[in-house]
């Protein structure tokens, strides 16, 4: 199989041939479809944090794919069907944060594509009871950014606490912003896209925000205070500078929501200003297995929207490149469909197998997307209903769209087409302002 490997920090990644891995107990192996690029990966490619990983390393903690062999032991998942590998590939679940819900925060954790190898490869080893059940109606392609970009913002605007009319401010629509957006607007809150590049504020227009701020060109502190103040700001930036405008933009009791991991991990906080207003400054680390549950779940309805590229797995360094550079839109994605060669010919080999049972093409039945009519039953049943900490607005009455005799396709396009939010207040019509 062919992967893309970090053996120095200084140097660029290699594309490597490298053996079919085996699973061991609990474990599945997972024949990767796409793989996003995270900001993280390039962070681990030259070994940027205070931890390092170990060299060498396979990146990649956004990979997508058909579950191809199962070891002993594993009930949870089949061959044959769509699975996310998320960044926590492991967590021990017995210290104390595993007990309390907070598994992310594991005293034993296992990181994918950090400290072991990632999705930049044709085949992967996932722990069978981590991975992300992708629904059907989820494309393998969007369900890549929403398994990190998506689940990180998502935790953090239930970190943020945004309730309905909440004005909520968003540093950075990138790969994790124009996602953080969306789930901000789905909690009810007022959403203002912050960033310093128009084609990025233009993008979060189309997703529905409700104000834009060029960075550049703008005060944030004086534009967000003409709106009254934010009681929310998620920072999804990679670098410290904008933290402290974000701080002294917020109203009283308000709450700044650090996503992003700058390697200048720093940033001055004027004490006096945050005790007397109460703010908060809160950390969020991705996501658990039930908030990634619910971002599928919210796909699949039709509720948000994935802004992404696709590149190939051997123009790895030039995405690196791209995306330190800014030119990217929102998110890159590997897609690796088109560049399997046949490893699985084994007559014994569950892929051969299946490749036999839906008539011999590596391409078409299990290796399509049409297996994915026959894998329903094997999907636990879940709520009908995500979790935001309050009722997404949208998702009562003016849902029926998705059962008026349109295929779960049309419908997801459908949605996608429709504003995101209409609602406006009193404050939010009377703001002063520029942007919106």
């Amino acid at each position: 199989m062919r992967a893309a490997v970090v053996n120095s920090f200084s140097e660029p990644l290699a594309l490597e041939d490298r053996p079919v891995p085996e699973p061991r107990s609990g474990q599945i192996r997972v024949r990767i479809e796409t793989s996003g690029i995270c900001h993280t990966d390039i962070h681990a490619a030259r070994g940027d944090w205070p931890v390092k990983p170990v060299l060498p390393l396979v990146p990649g903690h956004e990979g997508v794919g058909i579950v191809d062999a199962v070891a002993d032991g594993v009930t949870r998942v089949a061959v044959g069907q769509r699975v996310a590998i998320p960044w926590l590939g492991g967590a021990d679940g017995t210290c104390e944060y595993c007990v309390k819900g907070l598994e992310t925060y594991c005293l034993n954790p296992t990181f994918t594509g950090y400290l072991i190898d990632g999705g930049y490869r044709e085949y992967s080893i996932a722990d069978a009871d981590f991975v992300g059940i992708v629904p059907a109606d989820v494309d393998p392609l969007d369900a890549a950014p929403l398994t990190c970009a998506g689940v990180t913002t998502y935790k953090a605007v239930k970190a943020a606490r945004v309730g309905p009319s909440d004005v909520v401010g968003v540093i950075g629509i990138g790969g994790l912003g124009h996602l953080g957006l969306q789930y901000a607007g789905i909690a009810g809150g007022f959403t203002v896209a912050i960033d310093v590049d128009d084609a990025k504020l233009d993008l979060a227009k189309r997703l529905g925000a409700d104000h834009v701020i060029n960075a550049e060109r703008q005060d944030v502190v004086e534009e967000m205070h003409k709106l009254g103040g934010a009681d929310a700001i998620v920072s999804t930036a990679a670098t410290p500078g904008p933290l402290s405008a974000a701080s002294a933009s917020l109203r009283p009791a308000g709450r700044l929501v650090l996503v992003g991991l700058p390697a200048e991990d720093v940033f001055p906080l004027p004490i006096f200003e945050t005790v007397l207003r109460g703010i908060s400054v809160i950390g969020s680390l991705v996501g658990t297995r039930e908030d990634l549950a619910e971002v599928f779940e919210l796909h699949a309805a039709g509720r948000t929207r994935v802004e992404l590229e696709t590149r190939r797995l051997d123009q790895v360094n030039e995405c690196f490149e791209d995306v330190l550079a800014g030119r990217v839109p929102a998110r890159l994605v590997f897609d690796l469909r088109g560049q399997f060669r046949d490893t699985t010919s084994s007559p014994g080999h569950p892929a051969g197998l299946l490749r036999r049972l839906s008539g011999g093409s590596r391409f078409t039945g299990a290796y399509r997307g049409d297996h994915r009519a026959d894998t329903r039953h094997d999907r636990p049943t879940r709520r009908s209903r995500p979790r935001l900490g309050v009722v997404p607005v949208g998702l009562g009455a003016d849902a029926s769209w998705r059962t008026e005799g349109r295929s779960p396709g049309c419908a997801q396009r459908a949605a996608q087409e429709r504003r995101p939010q209409e609602r406006r207040s009193e404050r939010w019509n009377g703001a002063a302002g520029t942007g919106s």
